[in-house]
């Protein structure tokens, strides 16, 4: 067959304006690899796309309208269906995972074509469901606490938003990399965040961490609303901040006094600028094959209600990862 099932949007909006129809099945170039998708996962990124938020979504996607790319999905997992002539890595019938964001997204398909770079073989003891879950939100994740957190053991590392996508990996990792973890959570997923290894758990409807007094050498924050300068009076001395997510008024901060008030005094703050690799992407299958790290995965849609499953994302009560079926 010449065409497959996807997800399409051509206009912003709510995912009310995603639409599942048969498209036109891509071709790999000489260095890409054509995988047969057997899972996706649904980022923030996705939702930001679809309604433009931030503005300056436009001035990547298209400024009225998406025009670059109108398929979404980074995270990806699947089997290999063909290789282009200059793939070296792979072969038809491997199994991967990746982040195709890179490549324009378009995980949220029946098939994609991604470059070699992109991909690793999937860890043997994870389903497509489970190895979709991991690249985007691992990798930002690593990226956080170990490049630009600077990450060292005995610290003391706090991960607000600790049971979304990229905070229940970022619990894991801080362990990993010999931290102690303060995970800051609702009510009701406490007990998960002690299951992945948070030696203390805060749960921020009944305390306040910018006031409690207790300062941190690392703070990751994955969501909620506070300020830069609550962060900051949270913040040990020489601390780090760093901001991974969020809403616009928090992301402007980090990049706009982030700086500033680096500039004035020992502690650094600002935003995370990921991005993802190969090699970063086979130390995290290394570490999902050894059990160090594994996804949590709250849901899973197939791909003709991936309308709701972004919604429920964009709600921001997922615990761990959304996941989207494919076959």
């Amino acid at each position: 067959m010449n065409t497959m099932k996807a997800v399409v949007y051509t206009e912003y909006g709510s995912p009310d304006v995603l639409r599942l129809t048969e498209v036109a099945k891509p071709a790999p170039a000489d260095d890409e690899v054509l995988v047969k998708v057997h899972a996706a996962s649904v980022n923030a990124a996705d939702w930001r796309m679809i309604r433009a938020d931030p503005f300056l979504v436009r001035l990547y996607a298209g400024l009225l309208k998406p025009t670059k790319f109108q398929t979404l999905g980074a995270d990806i997992a699947g089997r290999v269906e063909a290789a282009g002539k200059n793939v070296r890595q792979f072969q038809a019938g491997d199994e991967v995972f990746g982040d195709v964001f890179a490549s324009g997204f378009g995980g949220f398909a029946e098939y994609k074509c991604a470059r070699e770079s992109e991909l690793v073989l999937k860890p043997a003891n994870l389903s497509f469901e489970e190895a979709a879950a991991v690249p985007l939100a691992a990798m930002t994740a690593l990226h956080g606490l170990r490049d630009k957190g600077r990450i060292q053991p005995g610290q003391k590392v706090l991960i607000n938003g600790a049971s979304g996508g990229v905070g229940t990996f970022a619990v894991q990792l801080a362990r990993y990399f010999g931290a102690e973890v303060t995970a800051v959570c609702s009510t009701g997923k406490t007990d998960m965040a002690r299951a992945i290894g948070a030696d203390h758990v805060i749960d921020y409807t009944r305390e306040d961490f910018t006031t409690s007094g207790r300062q941190y050498d690392l703070i990751l924050a994955v969501n909620g609303n506070r300020s830069i300068f609550d962060y900051r009076r949270a913040l040990s001395p020489r601390g780090i901040y760093v901001m991974t997510g969020g809403n616009t008024s928090q992301l402007f901060q980090a990049l706009l006094l982030g700086p500033w008030i680096s500039m004035l005094g020992k502690q650094k703050m600002g935003a995370l600028s990921s991005k993802p690799n190969q090699n970063d992407l086979l130390l995290l299958k290394e570490l999902l094959e050894s059990g160090k790290i594994k996804p949590v995965i709250d849901r899973r849609y197939p791909l003709s209600e991936l309308a709701e499953a972004i919604r429920y994302v964009e709600a921001g009560h997922a615990t761990g990862k959304v996941v989207v079926t494919v076959v």
